[in-house]
């Protein structure tokens, strides 16, 4: 499938999961040091004794949402080849100096640098995962958090976009371009850029770095997990499960995640891919306001919550 006859277009990135190994560390940087809102405190479906968290603007919006599988004294893991080993945020032009003094005061390294014509600040949240702010004149209409640590003046907009590093970046350029609709904007060096939609909105690149020397990665604490796309409803989604199954690709069944329903994938240079729906989100079982505050369980848990939240860890009261 060409891409001027691919008919959907991915509008951009949901979320981006990672792993990391203290839940009350991961909680007060996040929310504390970066500013960013605790939209929603649940756990892995798949191991209901670990918090999942999600972090984002005020009502979570897609584009904006970063979780975290907080595996208690989950060993350091391992960036390479094959994963996403870049997290961009955006923030708003004239911000970064104020960012700067920030990381310095936090006493975080880091170091800057200019892409594509905008100023990269790059560091690393206290397990490794490699983090960067990016200045920009183009911001998403997301609502920042009216209680972040932040000025709203400086505050993250939501995603600016992700960075995978890969051996090879040939075939999965394919399948950015031709199967899932994005357009190559921009390279220089190793790096590819790719648009999704039209460039509008949080979170709508996404860039490949090419090594053939690097090594594979290793999960574990302050490495990426999965990056999940957009679908903007059901009907969306389940044609993309169609086309990624028609090219080849082992494409799992729909799965409901409660605030979400996920189809995965693994391209062919390791990275696992989700694409998950904008519907329901994250106000079907919290107020706005409310966000955050309470342990919701998924439905199949709710019987357990009893056992389950006597197993989970203690959260510090200062950022419960």
């Amino acid at each position: 499938m060409k891409n001027n006859q691919t008919k959907e277009i991915i509008p951009g990135i949901h979320h981006i999961t990672a792993i990391t190994n203290s839940a009350n560390v991961n909680l007060k940087f996040y929310t504390e040091a970066l500013g960013l809102r605790l939209v929603k405190k649940t756990v892995n479906f798949d191991d209901p004794y670990t918090y999942h968290f999600y972090y984002g603007d005020e009502p979570g919006t897609p584009g904006t949402i970063l979780t975290f599988f907080p595996w208690e004294n989950m060993p350091p893991g391992k960036q390479g080849a094959g994963q996403v080993t870049g997290i961009a945020f955006l923030i708003p032009q004239h911000a970064i100096d104020f960012w700067k003094s920030r990381l310095e005061e936090l006493r975080l390294s880091f170091e800057t640098e200019k892409r594509f014509d905008e100023e990269v600040v790059r560091f690393a949240d206290p397990h490794g995962l490699s983090l960067e702010l990016v200045e920009t004149k183009r911001l998403p209409d997301i609502r920042p958090w009216d209680r972040s640590t932040i000025p709203p003046q400086y505050s993250i907009r939501g995603f600016h976009s992700a960075t995978a590093t890969l051996n090879s970046v040939t075939e999965s350029a394919m399948l950015l371009t031709d199967t899932l609709g994005m357009q190559k904007v921009a390279s220089a060096e190793k790096r590819t850029r790719f648009q999704m939609a039209t460039g509008v909105g949080s979170g709508v690149y996404y860039d490949i770095v090419e090594n053939p020397d690097v090594p594979g990665g290793r999960m574990g604490s302050g490495t990426v997990h999965h990056i999940a796309f957009r679908a903007r409803n059901d009907t969306e989604q389940k044609r993309w499960q169609k086309i990624i199954a028609a090219r080849g690709l082992n494409v799992t069944p729909i799965i409901h995640r409660k605030y979400f329903r996920s189809i995965y994938f693994r391209e062919s240079g390791g990275v696992l891919f989700e694409i998950a729906t904008d519907p329901p989100g994250f106000l079907i079982d919290e107020d706005i306001s409310k966000l955050g505050e309470k342990l919701m369980l998924p439905d199949c848990y709710e019987s357990r919550r009893q056992e389950i939240e006597k197993r989970l860890p203690d959260l510090d009261a200062a950022v419960a």
